[in-house]
């Protein structure tokens, strides 16, 4: 087994040197870092977790916390779990998933192990419940997400105003002014005030009502059973519609189904745009959805460099919105002029 005595001799520098970057305890420039860290690749040398710990009073390990018992890990937060990991290696720290309940007592159990050196909180709530927990134990913790005031918090967020006003100047410039927005439901009492569906349904009222219009907003449980009974609801009650802004991805494909089986072409009758969807749902529908696709790698890359930056630096706090990114598919288009958009065809 290869020893940093052999690490030294082979990158042509003195063990202590070595121990400063396998303990992370002294600055090391990065030509000679990156010379130490070849030299244990190639001679395949193992860090003792453990010592590095002891010596630089650090675990070098990261939490990422997601409330699985009250929200589905889908694909976006998928993506956000899996590009923190590879982020956080790159940086020196292992990652690890917390799939427990948004209950801040079992968050607390686990933090007052002291085995994380910061804990990232995913599916943030307007009042999270976990963030008191987490400043009692002063450990350093950022956001995926963000509360009703994040003023005092590190946090990393998808835009999703911004996608809302980009949704709409989409669909209006395609002669559409009778838009409605497809939202979540969801079941848990834990997740009141959930962070994407609160703000998304108050920037779209908002902007709904500077242009004179009352907000149509429908919503549904994440699953296509439920987007199926939305399109139906829509078609009911509101025959004016030609365009719909859709958040709910577990529903999305249940809702466009839904229209179908209304008699509605998608986009002929009504244009449908996702917001914060993610690459696969879009690729899966049919049609294929044009969307505001949800930047989830770069929401778990940007968490954990601002993370890790707080550690090295407290007063470093990161805040920053990451846009979601406009692809369009098959399912818009210019809104029709020659027939009533949800009249349903006669046979």
């Amino acid at each position: 087994m290869a020893t940093m005595r052999d690490v030294a001799e082979r990158a042509g520098v003195s063990i202590a040197t070595v121990s400063f970057v396998v303990n992370d305890t002294k600055p090391v420039s990065a030509e000679t870092r990156a010379r130490i860290e070849t030299a244990m690749a190639e001679l395949g040398f193992r860090r003792n977790v453990l010592a590095r710990a002891l010596a630089s009073q650090r675990t070098h390990i990261l939490a990422i916390v997601f409330p699985a018992l009250e929200h589905t890990l889908g694909t976006t937060a998928l993506g956000v779990v899996t590009s923190a990991a590879v982020a956080a290696a790159r940086a020196g720290f292992n990652l690890v998933l917390w799939p427990v309940s948004n209950d801040p007592q079992q968050l607390d159990e686990y933090v007052s192990s002291g085995l994380v050196d910061g804990v990232l909180l995913m599916e943030v709530t307007a009042e999270d419940p976990r963030i008191p927990a987490l400043e009692r134990r002063e450990i350093p913790f950022g956001l995926v997400g963000r509360t009703a005031d994040p003023s005092a918090h590190l946090f990393v967020d998808m835009d999703f105003a911004g996608a809302v006003r980009e949704g709409l100047a989409h669909l209006e410039e395609r002669g559409h002014r009778n838009i409605a927005l497809l939202s979540g439901e969801l079941a848990s009492d834990q997740l009141v005030g959930y962070g994407p569906i609160v703000r998304t349904e108050g920037a779209f009222s908002e902007a709904m009502r500077e242009r004179g219009r009352e907000p149509v907003i429908v919503r549904a449980p994440q699953d296509p059973r439920s987007g199926r009974a939305a399109a139906r609801a829509l078609v009911a009650d509101h025959p004016d519609v030609t365009a719909v802004l859709a958040l709910n991805e577990g529903a999305v494909h249940g809702f466009l189904n839904g229209l179908v089986a209304a008699g509605r072409q998608v986009p002929r009758d009504v244009s449908v745009l996702g917001l914060a969807t993610s690459e696969q749902a879009t690729t899966t529908a049919d049609p294929a959805l044009s969307a505001l696709v949800a930047p989830g790698e770069e929401l778990g890359r940007a968490s954990v460099a601002a993370l890790v930056s707080h550690l090295a630096n407290p007063a470093d706090r990161v805040q920053r919105l990451v846009p979601c990114e406009l692809r369009l598919a098959g399912s818009t288009g210019a809104v029709r002029t020659d027939a009533h958009p949800l009249r349903k065809e006669e046979s």
